[in-house]
């Protein structure tokens, strides 16, 4: 793999350090993601103000955790499994959503659960959804709206999901104790 550079403020590049000082304000570290990230600003940039957008969602927080960490499972994504288990955990999403996350089992609450489906729909079919599955989905109790912001979870999730694979970025401290891997990988050790 190509090496990437995990920045530090000073390190970065002009226009990541205000979001990295940012990071460090808001956060109390900066995490590598960003610090990873920080290599191209635009994406640094992008994937923050993406994340903002997304947090303005008409979802729950739980709802947002969803659509997040199912689509960090589906595409393996070890780094972002870890931090969103811990951001979930200080969130208040509960324990028995966070394992079925985790460990790609049905959610208990059927709501919740269509949701959880939808977004796989979504990420394993490339947005093709059947008119069906998106009926399903409306059926349960979502809108045309959520269809429409379960792409955006799934945008933002494209950026660091994917620059977690190509930089292999490593885990933070603060989310060692959520490590997570891949069940086959789990199977292989």
């Amino acid at each position: 793999m190509t090496d990437f550079p995990t920045h530090t403020i000073d390190s970065a590049p002009a226009d990541a350090k205000p979001i990295l000082q940012a990071a460090l304000n808001g956060y109390g570290f900066v995490p590598n993601l960003y610090a990873t990230m920080a290599e191209a600003p635009t994406i640094l940039e992008g994937y923050t103000t993406l994340s903002a957008v997304f947090g303005k969602t008409e979802l729950s927080e739980t709802e947002r955790q969803i659509i997040l960490m199912t689509n960090n499972r589906l595409n393996g994504c070890q780094y972002c499994m870890a931090a969103h288990t811990t951001l979930s955990q200080m969130a208040g999403v509960a324990e028995d959503v966070i394992a079925a996350l985790r460990n790609d089992t049905p959610i208990a609450n059927s709501k919740l659960e269509a949701l959880r489906q939808f977004v796989i729909v979504i990420n394993e079919s490339r947005g093709w959804p059947t008119h069906a599955q998106i009926e399903r989905f409306l059926q349960a109790g979502y809108t045309r709206q959520t269809v429409l912001e379960v792409i955006l979870g799934t945008a933002l999730k494209t950026l660091s999901n994917y620059t977690n694979h190509i930089a292999e970025t490593d885990l933070d401290a603060a989310f060692v104790a959520n490590a997570w891997r891949e069940p086959a990988s789990q199977a292989a050790e």
